[in-house]
C-alpha cells in the first residue's frame, strides 16, 4: 500500500467571510489583544491583532495554493497558519472540492491566530492537542504557541493504526525591527525552539516510544541540521525523509543560485544574497525509514512564492 504524506505552510489562511452575529457590541467584553469587535452599523464579526484588522487571504493567493494542493493530490497534508477549523473545512469544501474527507484542527495559543491542522483521505483515529504542554524550565507557560498536533492515521477499514503524525510549527526566527537587542532576542528564539524540540521528544517517547511508527513534520523554522532541533531529530534517531527530495521543476534563476535543490523557504536579507533553507521538514521513525520510496518538493515559480512563502514537500511510503 503506497501512502503519500506532506506538509505545507499555507501562509495566513484566514477566513473569507465576516459572519453576521446576533449579539451587539455591548454584549461582549473584550479581554485580550485577540478580540471580537463589531461595527456600529451592523453585527459583523471581525478579528483584530494588535489593533489591526485580520484580513482574509487574498483570492489570488488562495487560488495558487489550491492549485498546488490539487496537483500534489496526496493522501494527507499537514498544514500550518490556518485560522481555525471552520476556515480549514470551508477551504476543503469550497476550494478543494472536498478532496479530503477528514479535517483536523485544534486552536492553539498563538496571538496571530494561526494554527496547525491536517487534511486526510485516510480515516483518523485519536487526536491529541499538546497546546497545554510545558517545559520544566518554565512550567507556568505553554511551550507550543501553535500546538503540537498528534493524529493517528488509520487504514481504510479502520482496523489498525498505520502510524501517528506529529504536526509542528515551531518558534519563528522573526525579530521585530524595533527590538532593542536583536542578538538577544534571536538567541531567546533559538532557546525556545530547543525547549520545544525537547518537549516533542519527551512526549513521543512517553506516548509511542522511539521504536514506534510515527512521523514528525511541519514548519520547523530552522534547518534540518540545526542544533536547536536536535533534541528530537537525533534524540529520537529520526531519518530526514527529504534529504534526497526531488524538485517538481527547477528553481527560478537567481544570483547566486540556490546551493542545493532541497529547500522550501527563501529569505532575502536587505543587501545580501537570498538564503535557501529547508524549514518544512518530514522526519521518519526508524520503523518507517525503510518504507520511504520517494520525496518531492513542489517548487515555486516566483521568488516570493506561489500563494505562500513556503514550498510544500511530501513523501511516498510503502506500508
Amino acid at each position: 500500500m503506497r501512502i503519500t504524506v506532506g506538509t505545507f505552510n499555507l501562509n495566513n489562511l484566514f477566513s473569507r467571510w465576516n459572519f453576521k452575529g446576533k449579539i451587539t457590541k455591548d454584549d461582549y467584553k473584550l479581554k485580550s489583544t485577540v478580540e471580537y469587535k463589531f461595527t456600529d452599523s451592523e453585527n459583523y464579526r471581525i478579528r483584530t491583532y494588535k489593533g489591526r484588522l485580520v484580513e482574509e487571504k487574498p483570492e489570488k493567493d488562495r487560488e495558487l495554493i489550491t492549485k498546488r494542493i490539487k496537483e500534489m493530490n496526496i493522501d494527507m497534508l499537514a498544514v500550518q497558519e490556518v485560522e481555525d477549523i471552520d476556515t480549514l473545512k470551508s477551504f476543503n469544501r469550497e476550494s478543494l472540492n472536498n478532496l479530503y474527507p477528514y479535517q483536523v484542527l485544534v486552536e492553539g495559543n498563538d496571538s496571530r491566530l494561526i494554527d496547525v491542522g491536517l487534511l486526510s483521505k485516510y480515516p483518523i483515529g485519536a487526536v491529541i492537542s499538546w497546546q497545554k504542554a510545558t517545559h520544566p524550565s518554565k512550567p507556568e507557560d505553554p511551550i507550543f504557541s501553535r500546538d503540537l498536533l498528534e493524529v493517528e492515521i488509520m487504514d481504510k477499514e479502520r482496523n489498525k493504526v498505520l502510524f501517528t503524525l506529529f504536526n509542528n510549527h515551531l518558534k519563528s526566527n522573526y525579530i521585530p525591527w524595533d527590538a532593542k537587542d536583536k542578538e538577544k532576542e534571536a538567541q531567546e528564539a533559538n532557546e525556545h525552539r530547543r525547549r520545544q524540540a525537547e518537549t516533542i521528544a519527551r512526549i513521543i517517547k512517553a506516548r509511542i516510544g522511539a521504536g514506534g511508527s510515527f512521523i514528525v513534520l511541519g514548519d520547523m523554522n530552522d534547518t534540518e541540521k540545526s542544533e536547536w532541533i536536535e533534541p528530537f531529530t537525533k534524540g529520537l534517531e529520526l531519518m530526514n525523509a527529504l534529504m534526497n527530495a526531488e524538485e517538481t521543476r527547477p528553481a527560478k534563476p537567481d544570483d547566486p543560485p540556490p546551493p542545493t535543490t532541497v529547500w522550501t523557504h527563501r529569505f532575502k536579507p536587505a543587501g545580501k544574497p537570498a538564503e535557501y533553507l529547508l524549514y518544512d521538514q518530514i522526519w521518519l521513525s526508524q520503523s518507517l525509514a525503510d518504507k520511504l520510496q520517494e520525496a518531492k518538493i513542489d517548487r515555486r515559480t516566483k521568488h516570493s512564492g506561489d500563494g505562500s512563502d513556503h514550498d510544500p514537500a511530501w513523501i511516498t511510503l510503502e506500508i
